[in-house]
């Protein structure tokens, strides 16, 4: 219940796209609550990465699943989706036609993204790129990730981090303490056998195979509705942005949702909290209603759900050995890098535009930083300077 209790309040408050979440998750699982340590969450973001699906949802969900097994994952992921799912399905009945891609509020909530990430940069940098060789390599995965976008760039990137730190901190390896002196294996236990993990993997690989002959089989609405949306949520590295043209490809042709329905309800899944893998719900509501937004927000999920709990029992025994650990150093520095390549682009250049939005971002970060308030407190900050720039502006 308490994971559930802490998820869902992260769903509500968490605005601003899933670098944003995972900043937002920073403070609430590791500062706040020390569910686990710094260096065992950069180790589970790294690994989202690799993994295709939404990455703030899958950490969201390995978290629950180190705290309560398969039951705490699944609370995790209600707890941060319903609300976004509520909110976009309630669009898709009744409000689908209301424009609000240019609110005065939703700018000030994504300057209150800037605050959140650069907050999750501050803290994650000071012990996991700390050190001239750490550091060079975060600035390194920051100048990658920047000049070399597409939708592996930043798997390899990890990859190489991880290479360059099984070689720069060979030396170092038998000992995996922090500067703070934390274990990361000491924080972050996943309490599911390997057996129910290959069940998973097995599962996620055997749906993906399925599905479509199932779908041409026996092509009902609610069968080809969960085949085209399971594959959207297999097939994309990256999360977030990056499932739109693989949602648009899969129900624009076919006639199921309009190309101006879909640009609508991608408006307004800017303007919810949570992951925006639940534009899907928008989507399922439009074509089928209540049951086609059950049909797709399972759909769409069910890849990302398989595919953690399928690998974390691996994980953590394969994090123990020292090989591994120095290779994470590398790693860890990297996904700094990565942070701060998208705290520049896309949330910097999509959201500050001149000194007032720079000014409201930098009392947003000091709130978080130095006034030690709550993120909820930015988050409604945010959206009422937000409303104030656009009265004055």
């Amino acid at each position: 219940m308490q994971i559930f209790a802490v998820s869902a309040k992260l769903g509500v408050t968490s605005f601003g796209g899933p670098v944003a979440h995972l900043g937002y998750f920073h403070d609430e699982y590791v500062k706040k609550r020390k569910w686990l340590d710094e260096r065992s969450y950069a180790e589970l973001v790294a690994l989202c990465q690799f993994l295709p699906g939404p990455a703030s949802s899958q950490v969201g969900m390995g978290i629950g699943l180190s705290r309560g097994g398969l039951a705490g994952a699944i609370a995790a992921w209600l707890g941060f989706t319903m609300p976004s799912v509520v909110l976009l399905v309630l669009f898709g009945l009744l409000l689908h036609g209301m424009d609000v891609g240019g609110a005065a509020w939703l700018h000030g909530l994504k300057l209150t993204a800037v605050a959140i990430v650069a907050q999750a940069i501050w803290s994650m940098g000071s012990k996991l790129a700390a050190g001239r060789s750490r550091a060079t390599i975060a600035v390194l995965a920051t100048a990658a990730t920047l000049l070399w976008q597409n939708a592996f760039s930043q798997i390899l990137i990890i990859a190489a981090a991880g290479l360059t730190g099984l070689w720069l901190f060979r030396k170092s390896s038998h000992s995996t303490a922090l500067e703070d002196g934390t274990r990361s294996e000491a924080s972050f236990l996943v309490h599911i056998s390997r057996k129910c993990g290959m069940f998973c993997l097995a599962l996620f690989f055997g749906l993906l195979g399925f599905l479509p002959v199932l779908s041409r089989l026996w092509p009902t609405e609610g069968i080809q509705l969960f085949d085209s949306f399971y594959r959207a949520g297999s097939l994309v590295f990256g999360g977030g942005h990056v499932v739109l043209p693989l949602l648009q490809s899969e129900v624009v042709p076919s006639g199921w949702v309009s190309e101006s329905d879909f640009l609508t309800g991608y408006g307004a899944a800017q303007a919810v909290p949570g992951p925006l893998f639940t534009f899907a719900s928008y989507l399922g509501t439009v074509m089928s209603g209540i049951p086609g937004a059950c049909i797709a927000t399972i759909a769409i999920f069910l890849p990302a759900f398989l595919l953690i709990v399928g690998v974390l029992p691996f994980w953590n025994a394969l994090r123990r050995y020292s090989k591994v650990q120095s290779a994470l150093q590398g790693v860890n520095a990297a996904v700094v890098g990565i942070l701060l390549a998208a705290l520049y682009n896309p949330i910097w250049t999509s959201s500050v535009h001149d000194a007032s939005d720079f000014i409201l971002a930098l009392v947003l970060f000091a709130m978080l930083v130095y006034w030690k308030l709550p993120p909820w407190t930015a988050v409604i900050a945010g959206a009422a300077g937000g409303l104030l720039l656009g009265m004055i502006g």
